[in-house]
């Protein structure tokens, strides 16, 4: 399966939808999944903009369309009744097939999510590709019962919608994307599964997003792994 890492830098407006679309419409032909980071549709540091920025689901048609050629994971600020939603989207086939909202929400430090956001309260998995598919959003990976959820769930892929700032900066790399990847190597092993981990590049409100997407093997070893702070469209062979 051809499988496209979309590091790219989202910006806190509604044009993403058009420029996701772009990119879409280039690799269709050439990619079976493209997978996007979290919030992609929406940009990071939304706080009071989600009122007029949030996404209704029937506003994400063209989306559902253009997976009649290849599978499409987006992450969304989605609007649903009177709250919003931090969202993983995957459509394939013409449908929205599986909805994932984000169930741990950080507080703490720079952020602010729990403050905007409604929790989710489920893991689940899915069929895509003939494959068992389970999607998490950031946060989600940090925390040890949701490891255990997904060793139950069985999935043959994981799916990683992150956007993560960077920090810990030292001699010998980033301490923020050492921990990640530990986190991640981990629980492939853990599942037996492949990881597709994508984060975002790209600066706001004085936080920058370090990147680093991957693809993780059942046997925790990275793969495909994208430069640091680069925005990046690429198409692997997993």
């Amino acid at each position: 399966m051809k499988v496209t890492l979309a590091q790219i830098a989202p910006k806190l407006n509604r044009d993403n939808l058009g420029d996701i679309i772009k990119i879409i419409l280039s690799v269709k032909s050439s990619s079976d999944l493209i997978v996007f980071p979290e919030l992609s549709l929406s940009g990071y540091m939304l706080q009071d903009k989600l009122s007029e920025d949030a996404w209704y689901l029937e506003e994400l048609d063209r989306l559902r369309e253009l997976s009649k050629d290849i599978d499409i994971v987006v992450g969304a600020a989605l609007r649903e009744e009177s709250y919003f939603r931090n969202t993983a989207l995957y459509y394939s086939k013409g449908k929205l097939l599986s909805k994932h909202n984000k169930v741990h929400l950080p507080n703490y430090g720079m952020f602010e999510e729990a403050r905007y956001f409604e929790a989710g309260n489920v893991f689940e998995s899915f069929l895509a590709q003939e494959k068992r598919v389970s999607m998490v959003i950031c946060e989600d990976l940090w925390h040890k019962n949701v490891h255990h959820d997904l060793i139950e769930q069985n999935p043959d892929t994981i799916i990683a919608l992150v956007a993560s700032p960077a920090r810990g900066f030292s001699d010998d790399g980033l301490e923020i994307q050492t921990q990640w990847y530990d986190i991640i190597k981990t629980l492939a092993k853990e599942c037996s599964a492949k990881l597709i981990f994508v984060n975002r590049v790209g600066f706001e409100d004085g936080l920058g997003f370090w990147g680093g997407s991957c693809i993780v093997n059942e046997f925790g070893e990275i793969q495909h792994g994208q430069e640091n702070f680069k925005k990046i469209i690429k198409t692997v062979e997993v």
